[in-house]
């Protein structure tokens, strides 16, 4: 969900509706680990999202380390691991789901993510890495604002596939469920297949299988459009729960069952935007864009108003051109 569950978009759909878990965009480890201050903004969260885990990837099993004391400072309640994203600039460098051919390296990144937030547990802090003086203190200024409310270590996961070309998912999570996670999240296509085609239930379930008698959580992943069929898979794959990403774009009403109207698509669509400028600024206000095209699911003369939409540079211009429709 890189470019989509930023800040403000779970904020947006915890007013519609809120999950049972929170997960961030995923965050490069190498780049938190190396001082990339404006990375921090991607940990942004209220005490509201909670239970919120900290998503990131990377290669680099000494920045899993740096980024787990980090993660832990920051108040999250978990950090996943990403294993699972079949982006080309992603697992070309072999990080994300190009880990499933590099099984020894995924387990010297889980168990450097352990050896992390152990050692933060047992008394270890950001001033014992090799940061710099502005990265602590951004830090520190941003775990200020919600400080964790259990001690410990923090619940380490992993979110992955059922394979890379194709599906090796009992192997696989097999050799995950070795090293001492809470839980694993698994998408039913192949790092080959992308987003293509339909995910493969049946392939979670033999994964399922395997990770529920392993005394971990397990959570399926791939194409769930309601409720009602997220409630389906988790009794037939007997699973803890599903992840939704996709068919909340547009529809932040996902998760309370609520069928909005034109007018609360429109009022949304608006706050939303009004909220996005206030945050990023009308300079970059194309990254909204995405979000209003998606808003306009059952509009009426959509194709017209969406191209109308993708040209916009303000929250006022797009309240202008949604408050014509219903004139």
């Amino acid at each position: 969900m890189d470019g989509v569950t930023d800040f403000l978009y779970r904020h947006i759909v915890s007013k519609c509706g809120k999950p049972d878990l929170y997960i961030t965009e995923f965050t490069s480890v190498e780049g938190i680990s190396r001082n990339a201050v404006k990375l921090l903004r991607d940990f942004q969260f209220i005490d509201e999202e909670r239970p919120i885990l900290a998503q990131v990837f990377g290669i680099e099993p000494q920045c899993f380390y740096d980024a787990a004391i980090i993660v832990s400072t920051l108040g999250f309640d978990g950090i996943d691991i990403n294993m699972g994203c079949p982006a080309k600039k992603v697992h070309r460098r072999g990080s994300g789901a190009a880990l499933i051919q590099n099984p020894s390296l995924a387990s010297e990144i889980i168990e450097a993510t352990l050896n992390g937030v152990r050692d933060f547990a047992n008394g270890r802090t950001i001033e014992d890495l090799n940061l710099k003086n502005k990265m602590k203190e951004e830090i520190y200024k941003e775990a200020s604002k919600h400080p964790r409310k259990e001690s410990g270590e923090l619940a380490v996961s992993v979110k992955t596939r059922i394979g890379y070309d194709d599906s090796v998912v009992e192997e696989w999570v097999s050799h995950l469920i070795k090293h001492d996670i809470k839980a694993i999240s698994l998408h039913g296509r192949t790092l080959k297949q992308m987003y293509s085609g339909l995910a493969d239930w049946e392939e979670i379930g033999k994964g399922a299988k395997i990770v529920r008698e392993s005394g971990k959580k397990i959570i399926g992943n791939g194409d769930i459009k309601n409720m009602q069929e997220a409630k389906e898979r988790i009794n037939k794959y007997d699973l803890d729960g599903v992840l939704v990403g996709r068919a909340t774009f547009g529809n932040p009403w996902f998760f309370s069952g609520v069928e909005p109207t034109l007018r609360d698509r429109i009022e949304l669509a608006v706050y939303h935007s009004e909220e996005f400028e206030k945050m990023a600024g009308e300079n970059v206000f194309y990254a909204m864009r995405k979000h209003l095209g998606w808003y306009l699911k059952g509009f009426p003369n959509a194709k017209d108003i969406r191209t109308r939409l993708f040209l916009t540079n303000s929250s006022k211009e797009v309240r202008e051109i949604l408050e014509e429709i219903e004139k």
